[in-house]
């Protein structure tokens, strides 16, 4: 069975835009930070739940690639997979589309280490997210 896709979507805001009316390239990663906040909601819990757990997800590693600019006021939808699993790790890909076109705007991934927050070490992951996680996983 092929693994499920999280898909959200939002408006390009004018405060993400440069003088060009072109999204900044900083504010792809906070999209990708945007639909991953969704993606738990979806699942049932929360940054806020995580870290009552006692845990913390530090990114360790981010890339974008840029395809095609997006601009002020576009319907963008991003979607989010579940790249790698590990022990103590997730991968996220993502990738971005301008709504109206499915045009390819940008694509990437994020991956982050679960920590206990009083340690800051890596930490295995809860095993209650890595069940919420694995119908995600390629």
């Amino acid at each position: 069975m092929p693994p499920k896709v999280f898909r959200a979507s939002f408006r390009v805001a004018w405060v993400d835009t440069d003088a060009a009316q072109v999204v900044h390239f900083s504010n792809y990663l906070k999209y990708f930070e945007r639909v991953e906040e969704e993606f738990y909601r979806h699942l049932g819990f929360t940054f806020d739940d995580v870290a009552m757990q006692g845990y913390w997800f530090p990114r360790v590693e981010v890339f974008c690639q840029y395809r095609k600019p997006a601009k002020f006021n576009d319907l963008l939808e991003v979607e989010l997979t579940v790249e790698e699993l590990k022990e103590k790790s997730v991968k996220y890909g993502f990738k971005m589309f301008k709504q109206e076109t499915q045009t390819l705007i940008a694509e990437g991934y994020v991956t982050i280490v679960a920590a206990g927050r009083q340690t800051g070490k890596a930490a295995p992951i809860p095993g209650e997210f890595v069940e919420k996680l694995k119908p995600y996983c390629r």
